[in-house]
């Protein structure tokens, strides 16, 4: 059996560095095309393969998206979803949408297409007997740490949400049972917020934080 540790201790500085770490995450919709180095973005994944996983079944997947028909034809999925999601809203509120910069997609040099892969054996299906969505949860995790990890090597990551996970799934030829979890666009920013984008932009005008803890 290996030797147990004792914690390792982390002082102010670094507890302060965290915190800015967190802090300027932010969710990164303009690239400069220049390349991400291999092994920075390796760390990055070495990093997300760290991530808390229910039955320690660690069922995320990561597919990088480099093939250009590939990429054209999410791109297209975006346009197609983008172009609904406007036409949701009233006029006033869908002119202000279509100004909303909601995708790097096409400047972006990475991107990451996550996975869940529902059929995993791996973990035996510990802990996720009554509650199965803990697997997608776990993956969740996995892209957090891989963002957390990104950004503390001056990297930039963007969510983009506004995809068909059916027509991601077929573009990219993966198996059925791999639910698409996140589709993240990788880069160096062109700039740096530390507020979020929507709020800059006037999309939310209130506090959208939310209470850090709520009492029963």
């Amino acid at each position: 059996m290996p030797r147990a540790m004792g914690p390792p201790a982390f002082d102010d500085t670094f507890l302060q560095d965290l915190d800015a770490l967190f802090a300027w995450r932010r969710d990164v919709r303009r690239f400069r095309p220049d390349p991400v180095d291999a092994d920075q973005l390796d760390a990055c994944l070495a990093t997300a393969h760290r991530a808390p996983s229910v039955g320690n079944s660690r069922p995320w997947r990561f597919v990088r998206v480099s093939d250009p028909a590939r990429r054209a034809a999410i791109v297209a999925s975006f346009g197609r979803c983008n172009a609904a999601a406007a036409e949701s809203y009233d006029a006033d509120r869908a002119e202000r949408y279509r100004t909303l910069k909601l995708a790097g997609l096409r400047e972006a040099p990475v991107h990451l297409a996550v996975f869940c892969d529902t059929a995993t054996e791996t973990g035996l299906g510990l802990g996720r007997a009554s509650m199965p969505e803990t697997l997608a949860y776990s993956v969740v995790g996995a892209v957090q740490c891989f963002w957390l990890a990104a950004r503390a090597r001056g990297l930039g990551v963007g969510w983009v949400s506004i995809l068909e996970p059916e027509a991601v799934t077929a573009i990219l030829a993966v198996p059925e049972t791999w639910r698409l979890v996140a589709y993240l666009c990788v880069g160096h920013p062109v700039e740096e917020h530390l507020d979020p984008e929507l709020e800059r932009h006037g999309w939310q005008d209130e506090d959208v934080r939310g209470r850090r803890l709520i009492e029963r």
